[in-house]
């Protein structure tokens, strides 16, 4: 029962095609049920036939060939039709609504979760749906096709009854023996799935390092180590398949050749008739079909009920919740931020920022500095609520942006990363997707104040320039810039820049500063920095230590009053000479 409640969710799915599904599901019916004649036609045309009564033996046959003909060729095609668009607009929808829940997820998720388990999830996990509800369907009119069929040989014949009820017995115990562990094995086999797309997807995203590093021996070599693995708990598979279906077809035979061989005793006692003894000679089969439908139905079911587990741990918020945002919206931004009383620490980490206090002014180049560890890209995560605060609160324009809406949060701050994501699309094209209508001119101006329009000038192609997978045609300075321009296109009041000159030649050092300074006059503007030289000119250095503001000023006043700054100021002057 327990194992049924994955299969919840698909309930709405199904709701939306409950018309299809029932027209499906009476004709599978109604297929399954005029499949039960067939035995008990051909037994009685064999009885008239020996009654010398040729005409009422046709009769009988031809019923036979008009309900095959109805029931098992047209309906048959018409209920597998339409039961698979069903499953596709199923698992379609599936699969789109695991997309979306998947970019629902906090940011945090991404860094405890392989990006191959979510694609996964998304892609192979949604997709397990081919063929499911054809083979339940089937399964449930064979069971009770069976059930009526058991009924029938009650009445005619209760030690076949008997045999065929010990058979069914035996079949139930091989089955649960066999389920848990062909499930095990699945979700085994699905995790190493998980580990060699991560693996690929990383190869190929940062297929300039791998070739550049001489990695690609070692990434082999771990692909290899994979799908070995992924090969083992295949054969695994394949193995315990095997075992279970010689056992459920050695039952089979046995069945088969027991009845039987009761059948002709019967027969030659005169317990039974001619026409039950070729009735069963059908119906034995029927047990065989139902035999057949369960092994379908149970490799169907671990696939689908292990994919389906996967699913609903993102549909479901099962491993994380939703982010949660308010609805206020600031229509207006003046850009004034304050940390109040802010204590924050990671995940079975000890806290970063405690009872952490800091206002924030806009028109100013802010600049935050400190030890590695000391929380300096926490204050970032936490302003973009990548993470929330244990305890405090974050404020813009006085509104705790726990109150904002996500659009009204990710409208007004922007941050500009040390290795911004761009996206394989043109230059055009990665700036409509924040604005669909937003025109050449208007990116060009954005471009021209990131000092990058010059650059994407003088390319073949100009703005429908195709930037490639994470925008590896572009230098680092350059990806930077664009961005700048791209987080200007959102008209962001709010520009966070994390280590975003930290691994930059000096001319495009100069541009990012060039362009951050023109940006200080209409924006408020925080920088996270390692290296000093970069902020030097800041209007406001923020010292943090110990997950607090331990000293403020300029970088002179810092020199000389703060004992933390001048020991980062004189290891990055020693690492440098």
């Amino acid at each position: 029962m327990k194992k049924l409640k994955e299969f919840i969710p698909l309930i709405n799915f199904v709701k939306e095609k409950k018309f299809k599904i029932i027209f499906a599901s009476i004709c599978i019916f109604l297929i399954e049920l005029a499949g039960l004649s067939t035995g008990y036609l051909n037994g009685m045309a064999v009885e008239e036939i020996t009654k010398n009564n040729l005409k009422l033996a046709l009769i009988y046959l031809a019923v036979y060939l008009v309900i095959s003909l109805i029931f098992d060729v047209f309906m048959r095609q018409c209920a597998n039709a339409s039961l698979q668009k069903v499953e596709s607009e199923i698992t379609r929808k599936l699969g789109y609504n695991t997309y979306v829940k998947a970019l629902d997820l906090p940011a945090y998720a991404y860094e405890q979760t392989s990006s191959g388990e979510v694609i996964n999830r998304i892609n192979s996990d949604a997709n397990s749906l081919s063929f499911a509800f054809l083979h339940i369907l089937e399964l449930i009119s064979s069971i009770i096709g069976s059930i009526i069929i058991l009924v029938y040989i009650v009445f005619n014949s209760y030690i076949i009854a008997i045999e065929i009820i010990l058979f069914l017995i035996a079949l139930y115990f091989v089955i649960k023996h066999y389920n848990p562990l062909l499930i095990k094995v699945h979700k085994e086999r699905k995790k190493h799935q998980d580990k060699h797309t991560t693996l690929i997807n990383e190869s190929i995203r940062g297929i300039r390092e791998v070739k550049t590093l001489g990695i690609k021996k070692e990434l082999k070599g771990e692909s290899l180590n994979i799908n070995e693995r992924i090969l083992d708990k295949s054969f695994e598979e394949i193995k315990l398949y095997k075992e279970s279906r010689i056992i459920i077809s050695t039952l089979r035979s046995f069945l088969e050749v027991v009845v039987f061989i009761t059948c002709v005793i019967l027969l030659y006692f005169n317990m039974i008739s001619l026409a039950f003894f070729i009735a069963m000679t059908y119906y034995v089969y029927r047990y065989m079909r139902l035999i057949d439908n369960i092994n379908t139905f149970m490799e169907t079911f671990q696939k689908t009920y292990v994919s389906l587990t996967r699913v609903n741990e993102i549909l479901l918020n099962k491993i994380y919740s939703d982010e949660n945002f308010g609805r206020k919206e600031i229509k207006k931004v003046n850009g004034i931020i304050r940390f109040n009383d802010v204590t924050f620490n990671y995940p079975n980490e000890d806290t970063i920022l405690n009872d952490f206090n800091l206002e924030i002014k806009p028109n100013k180049k802010i600049a935050i500095v400190g030890r590695s560890g000391q929380g300096k890209s926490t204050i970032f995560n936490l302003l973009t609520r990548v993470f929330d605060p244990v305890k405090g609160t974050i404020t813009l324009d006085d509104v705790d942006i726990k109150k904002l809406s996500e659009d009204n949060l990710r409208k007004h701050i922007s941050i500009i990363r040390q290795e911004p994501f761009i996206f394989n699309r043109t230059i055009l094209d990665n700036f409509k997707m924040i604005d669909k209508n937003i025109t050449l001119d208007e990116v060009r101006k954005y471009c021209k104040k990131a000092y990058i329009d010059d650059y994407i000038m003088s390319l073949p192609n100009g703005y429908d320039t195709l930037l490639g997978e994470g925008g590896v045609n572009l230098s680092g300075g350059q990806k930077q810039r664009l961005s700048i321009a791209r987080s200007l296109s959102k008209k962001s009041k709010v520009l966070l820049f994390d280590e975003a000159t930290s691994a930059l030649d000096n001319n495009s050092q100069e541009y990012i500063k060039m362009t951050i300074d023109e940006l200080v006059k209409t924006h408020t503007i925080i920088i996270v920095a390692h290296r000093l030289s970069t902020i030097i000119d800041a209007d406001i250095i923020y010292v943090i230590d110990k997950g607090k503001i331990s000293a403020k000023g300029k970088h002179k006043g810092l020199l000389k009053n703060s004992e933390t700054y001048r020991k980062l100021y004189e290891n990055e002057n020693t690492l440098n000479s």
